[in-house]
């Protein structure tokens, strides 16, 4: 079993996706970032980056329980565990897992800054809306070449690599994108969104998850909390 520790963000997606292609039997615990779950001495102790998900499985390497942070990590660990979604061939595999550096890197990080200066800072920042929305849009660009000369990012068959890029691209209209003007990754994202596991995973404790609309919640995750040491 394992205990899955997360919340409805892009970076839960994508171990909540993977879990769900694969079948593992798992138990979601919410963190709830908006209200400082992930600064609990608990959580640390999983997570030192306070950040979701993070994973602990109680079946790991040789039997013994093992804990896990970073998503892409887990990601990389499940596909060993499972045998699944991760070529086996050198060469494939590490197609996939540049492409999976590619999101942790690049997509993950500058789609998460279009997000904030786009819908969350406190004051409306040209300099930074456009630089991030400019990144967008230039990722964006990149990922529509490498789409029109592959079926899926890691090659021919559908991987972690999809997997952790896709719950990013979700909210392409708020990082100031319009997918029409990159059709293959329309076609890649339609085929992504249309699998079963998908669905699921998205759908991960989506209930729980509110419009970010409190001072409080704004200061727990953009504010000074953050920088305090726990």
């Amino acid at each position: 079993m394992i205990d899955l520790y997360t919340w409805p963000t892009p970076n839960g997606n994508k171990v909540h996706i993977m879990l769900a292609e694969c079948g593992l039997p798992y138990r979601a615990h919410p963190v709830n970032i908006g209200a400082g779950e992930q600064f609990k001495a608990a959580f640390l102790a999983i997570s030192p980056n306070n950040k979701v998900p993070a994973i602990v499985d109680h079946d790991g390497p040789d039997g013994q329980p093992i804990s896990l942070f970073e998503s892409g990590a887990i990601l990389i660990y499940l596909a060993a565990k499972t045998g699944r979604f991760m070529p086996r061939a050198d060469r494939d595999r590490y197609e996939v897992l540049q492409w999976l550096m590619f999101q942790m890197g690049g997509v993950g990080p500058m789609l998460g800054q279009a997000h904030h200066f786009r819908l969350y800072a406190p004051e409306k920042i040209d300099y930074a809306i456009n630089r991030y929305s400019n990144e967008a849009r230039r990722l964006y660009s990149v990922m529509d070449k490498r789409l029109s000369q592959s079926a899926w990012f890691g090659g021919h068959e559908y991987s972690i690599a999809d997997m952790a890029i896709f719950p990013w691209l979700r909210s392409w209209k708020n990082q100031g994108v319009e997918l029409a003007d990159y059709p293959h990754v329309q076609r890649w994202f339609d085929l992504v969104a249309a699998r079963p596991a998908v669905h699921e995973g998205v759908r991960v404790l989506i209930e729980l998850r509110k419009p970010l609309t409190d001072d409080k919640a704004r200061d727990t995750l953009f504010g000074n909390t953050q920088y305090q040491r726990h």
